[in-house]
């Protein structure tokens, strides 16, 4: 898929969350030096997060419940 962007978060990767308050959207800034950087608007948040506790209840589900 070259039209696929993958990136890798781990558990010491700096995140910035900035509000674009102005545009009714969320900037997160992932890493230092070269960060990546998602926007998200204010209505997606929730579906983000929701996807989040998806794949953290699969991880856990697939680990026996550790």
């Amino acid at each position: 898929m070259a039209d696929l962007m993958r990136l890798h978060l781990t558990a010491n990767l700096p995140i910035r969350v900035e509000p674009l308050v102005f545009a009714g959207r969320v900037e997160f800034r992932l890493g230092n030096a070269f960060p990546a950087v998602l926007v998200v608007d204010a209505e997606a948040l929730p579906r983000l997060a929701e996807a989040v506790a998806e794949g953290q209840a699969a991880l856990d589900a697939a680990r026996g419940g550790q």
